[in-house]
């Protein structure tokens, strides 16, 4: 018998260049949105009561509590954002007390959703909830909130992540988003610990970076006692330190999380090696006044806005949902002729074998925008240094809608001054911005903005 083998055309498989997080698309199909994408986007905000099913006994005296939402919906959060939660630590009859939580989990997992919390014994809440806290416990809950998470869609995916102690929390939420997404990254997580044995998360850290070769791990002891036989790095934050894990750290975006004192010197210390204040995220889990008073702002205003959704959504619930991707310009759905997505999102490449090795760092020369090609009208210049093109605007018009008729990629979701995804730098200029909680004080001060809920009052030299 003569076999007859028919030749099929195989598919070039498809990958994503960059770090790109699902509801990107997923929001963006053309089908009927992923039941996961039903429930409110990530850069909302909500009240909601949530049932603990697990309790995990973590080294270094933490505790990861794994909730669920009472209501069966999926809890939509970036990787980096906290929760706040009113725990009942005086008794049902009074007042709770709130304290806010990293999420620790993925929200690529989205059905539970699980924080770690550190017990302080002289703490008011912590011994409580670590003693009180079981599965069956329910808590009232307010989230997701936060400014400190990784980027909805980042074509480069290069990250230093540094922690100290409970720090690890927002930043294990990233590692593990990262690792449970496909797509190039370039991840560096330098964790620093009081005690050889006592790295939360250490066994699975390890593992990630045993199977994902885009993710290095490096632990340092800080100054104290080093046992023998001890193979990871040794003493405090260092600019030579952070030049041995991370020698393109200026190259990076940087995100951090620890003590206050940790992170001033992290601050100082990136400066020393290059990396600009625009790639630097913190998050504090102590901080001076102003700081613990912009947390309270930004609780505030979430729990302000999270009130007015809940109205919203008590009015129609079918329409609220039904006009939630287009309310956000989600939708850019479909295949091309090829087969390929195309979403709103990082577009797609056919998979090469080449590694995902360090990028290129940027022409350090500015563009001079004088030489740029002018489009449109209006009585003020904007200038896109990266795209190279400047756009005539009128001073009334929103600058994220110019730039995105003019082709200039800036990734937005809420498109109201929310979720911060829009967020650009501004080099010159000044802008009249109205957020909801997007952008935090100390980003203003860097520089940086939000163009979906800004308006140019002078010409403005953009850096997107």
């Amino acid at each position: 018998m003569t076999e007859v083998l028919t030749q099929q055309a195989v598919r070039e498989p498809q990958r994503i260049r960059g770090l790109e997080m699902p509801w990107n698309r997923v929001m963006g199909s053309a089908e009927t949105p992923a039941r996961a994408a039903r429930a409110l986007g990530p850069w909302h905000p909500q009240e909601f009561m949530a049932e603990c099913v697990e309790t995990i006994p973590e080294a270094g005296g933490l505790m990861t509590f794994v909730f669920r939402r009472g209501d069966g919906a999926p809890l939509a959060f970036r990787a980096g954002q906290y929760v706040n939660i009113a725990f009942p630590v005086n008794g049902d009859d009074e007042d709770p007390v709130d304290r806010s939580y990293s999420l620790s989990s993925s929200p690529t997992q989205p059905w539970t959703f699980s924080f770690s919390v550190k017990r302080d014994a002289a703490g008011a809440v912590s011994p409580w909830i670590h003693e009180n806290v079981k599965p069956g416990t329910v808590l009232d809950m307010l989230g997701p909130v936060g400014a400190f998470h990784l980027p909805d869609a980042d074509r480069r995916a290069r990250y230093l992540l540094l922690a100290a102690g409970a720090g690890i929390t927002p930043i294990m939420s990233m590692v593990r988003t990262i690792h449970s997404l496909p797509g190039q990254a370039d991840v560096v997580v330098l964790y620093h610990g009081a005690e050889a044995d006592g790295f939360a998360f250490q066994r699975e850290l390890d593992h990630i970076a045993s199977v994902d070769a885009r993710i290095r791990v490096h632990y340092s002891l800080g100054d104290r006692g080093v046992p023998e036989g001890w193979q990871g790095l040794r003493g405090r934050l260092s600019a030579a330190m952070i030049d041995e894990v991370a020698p393109d750290a200026n190259g990076r975006q940087v995100y951090a999380c620890g003590p206050e004192g940790y992170l001033n010197t992290a601050t100082e210390l990136l400066k020393k090696v290059g990396v600009d204040d625009t790639s630097i995220y913190m998050e504090f889990f102590t901080g001076n006044r102003q700081t613990l008073l912009e947390y309270q702002q930004e609780i505030a205003l979430a729990s302000d806005i999270a009130e007015e959704i809940a109205e919203e959504i008590a009015e129609s619930p079918e329409e609220y949902f039904e006009s939630q991707p287009a309310a956000f310009g989600l939708y850019e759905p479909g295949y091309d002729e090829d087969g390929t997505l195309d979403a709103t999102g990082l577009p797609l490449e056919a998979a090469g074998t080449e590694a995902a090795g360090p990028v290129a760092a940027a022409d350090p020369g500015t563009p001079d925008p004088s030489g740029f090609t002018t489009v449109g009208t209006g009585s003020l210049t904007l200038s896109f240094l990266r795209t190279g093109v400047n756009v005539r605007i009128d001073p009334s018009e929103h600058i994220l809608e110019v730039a995105q008729r003019a082709g200039v990629r800036i990734g937005a979701n809420c498109k109201e001054g929310m979720c911060g995804s829009c967020k650009v730098v501004k080099l010159s200029g000044d802008v009249d911005m109205n957020h909801q909680g997007g952008i935090r004080a100390r980003e203003i001060a860097a520089g940086k903005f939000l163009p979906c809920c800004s308006t140019a009052k002078t010409d403005l030299v953009i850096d997107a």
